[in-house]
């Protein structure tokens, strides 16, 4: 069996056990909240493992979405579908102001502008009167769709799940874009992709732009998920987190980015009732040893281990 159909069954098993999820046991909430994190580990993916800019304030945008899609919906009476898309519309345009400033610098120039300006954003939260402070924004309603109430959990799972899905095939096509195709250059030799001719500057704005509004998408959805917003949501810690997600499940791979959120989630999820706060330090041995072990993280050391042995065969 090659390489692509295997990578084609893999595809078809993971997305028959998303749609067979809510009945073989798995907890609705649990997974629309992996989900989410997954949409936002693809989004930043899409800018460290394609483009290769290093964000160190991805929360930012995450979190600005949340409390803005909260707001719309609870405050404003807007319609979920609207907050949903007034929030990531928000963190698109936040993404567009800070690009702008950030892409001035590379490295960790780069990296430490959006973790200054995430923390601006952060006090932004903390004083402004709608976020609730400290208890964040709460009793967000989650509406309907289309007519269709998004109240019973198996019926929102679903909307999360098509989504995810879009944003996924959605990622997937513009890296195999003639764009996508300039933003590796970039990545591999910036210099060389001056040289050609590309302007350099405006393909990493729109690189960070895409990639914010995807973290306010997974942000906003996460809103109307749980029914909340808090400052956890754009604390600097959640960047790390995310970070911690591309890089275990693979950074520059397309389902590397899902299993290492599916994997973070799943270890909080499961290990915060039984060794409380522990459980950062748990992650953070596991993210050494990975590190260590298996530095292209899993499915980038999968797919190497499967290129050797087609070079084997051959």
């Amino acid at each position: 069996m090659g390489t692509d159909t295997t990578g084609r069954v893999a595809w078809g098993l993971g997305l028959l056990v998303l749609l067979a999820a809510p009945f073989i046991g798995l907890y609705p909430i649990f997974m629309m909240k992996a989900l989410c994190f997954a949409i936002f580990a693809c989004a930043f993916n899409l800018l460290l493992g394609y483009t290769g800019l290093l964000s160190f304030g991805h929360a930012a945008y995450l979190g600005a979405a949340a409390y803005i899609t909260g707001w719309l919906v609870k405050s404003a009476g807007w319609s979920s579908l609207l907050g949903v898309l007034g929030g990531t519309l928000f963190a698109a345009l936040l993404g567009l102001v800070v690009g702008a400033i950030a892409i001035r610098r590379q490295g960790i120039y780069f990296a430490m502008i959006t973790l200054a300006m995430a923390q601006m954003v952060y006090f932004v939260w903390l004083q402004a009167p709608f976020t609730g402070g400290e208890d964040g924004l709460q009793g967000v309603p989650r509406g309907s769709l289309l007519g269709i109430s998004l109240a019973n959990d198996t019926v929102l799972y679903y909307v999360v799940l098509a989504v995810f899905v879009a944003v996924f095939l959605a990622i997937v096509r513009i890296v195999h874009s003639p764009y996508g195709q300039v933003l590796k250059a970039i990545r591999e030799n910036e210099p060389r992709a001056i040289s050609l001719g590309y302007e350099v500057d405006r393909y990493k704005l729109l690189a960070f732009v895409l990639s914010t509004g995807l973290a306010g998408l997974a942000g906003s959805i996460k809103t109307i998920v749980l029914g909340f917003a808090t400052l956890s949501d754009a604390h600097w810690s959640l960047s790390g987190e995310v970070v911690l997600m591309t890089l275990l499940g693979g950074m520059g791979t397309f389902a590397g980015p899902v299993i290492g959120a599916f994997t973070i989630i799943g270890l909080q999820n499961f290990l915060a009732d039984r060794v409380g706060s522990w459980v950062t330090v748990i992650i953070g041995a596991i993210f050494v040893v990975c590190v260590v072990a298996f530095r292209r993280g899993f499915v980038g050391e999968l797919l190497a281990w499967q290129k050797r042995r087609g070079s084997h065969k051959t």
